[in-house]
């Protein structure tokens, strides 16, 4: 009851994430120059509709399985949310000095899918690009979930299917082009890696601090 408990208030730390919405908010709009990072095969990729789903869906994806996490492996809990934390503070600090922008199709019509896409294009300026949060929190979780361990078959693969179509999303509904993913993902396998990194070590610290007051003093003289 107690582990629980503590791993409960864990959870506050969650309230980080109106913090990060409201930065994010503040600074998608144009600022000076405005960058567009699109190449070739941006201009080959369609918008495909269906892909507003998966798109929407990572809001519910990213706090339900942070929540999973505290409650299955605090370490990783802890690893992701700071993973995701330092993530998100160095887009900012790219949206600030290096704002980029993408080029989106026009929507009409009154189908589900398309007043969906209605709904994110009004709500979502089209800036703060490079990195993309939406690929950097789901890889984040992707690449979380590999380490905990004990896990059901179907819940794995539930993690890595829908992070995958939750990327492609970004892509498929033109919020995002191939060089915001690709940085977005580079981005949190290094942060992640700096976090298991310093865990490491610092087990390996406290080990050796365990073995040293274990290990007898002997007097001087003692022994001849």
């Amino acid at each position: 009851m107690t582990i629980q408990k503590g791993r409960a208030i864990h959870l506050l730390w969650l309230l980080v994430f109106p913090v990060l919405g409201f930065t994010y908010a503040y600074l998608n709009k144009p600022t000076g120059v405005v960058m567009d990072f699109g190449i070739v095969i941006d201009d080959v990729i369609p918008m495909i509709p269906i892909f507003v789903i998966p798109y929407i869906i990572w809001y519910v994806y990213i706090l339900c399985y942070l929540i999973y996490f505290c409650f299955k492996d605090t370490r990783v809990y802890k690893h992701t949310l700071l993973t995701i934390v330092i993530g998100e503070i160095i887009c900012f600090i790219c949206y600030i000095f290096f704002q980029s922008t993408v080029a989106r199709p026009s929507v009409e019509g009154n189908g589900m899918l398309l007043m969906l896409m209605q709904f994110i294009y009004g709500n979502d300026e089209p800036y703060n690009c490079l990195p993309s949060i939406h690929v950097l929190t789901t890889y984040a979780i992707m690449l979380a979930s590999v380490h905990i361990r004990r896990k059901h078959i179907i819940n794995a693969g539930f993690i890595q299917i829908m992070g995958v179509l939750i990327i492609l999303s970004t892509l498929f509904t033109k919020q995002h082009v191939v060089v915001d993913a690709i940085v977005s993902i580079l981005l949190v396998s290094v942060i992640y890696s700096a976090m298991v990194g310093l865990s490491i070590q610092y087990k390996l610290k406290i080990a050796k601090e365990k073995v040293a007051l274990k290990t007898p003093i002997h007097k001087k003289g003692a022994l001849r």
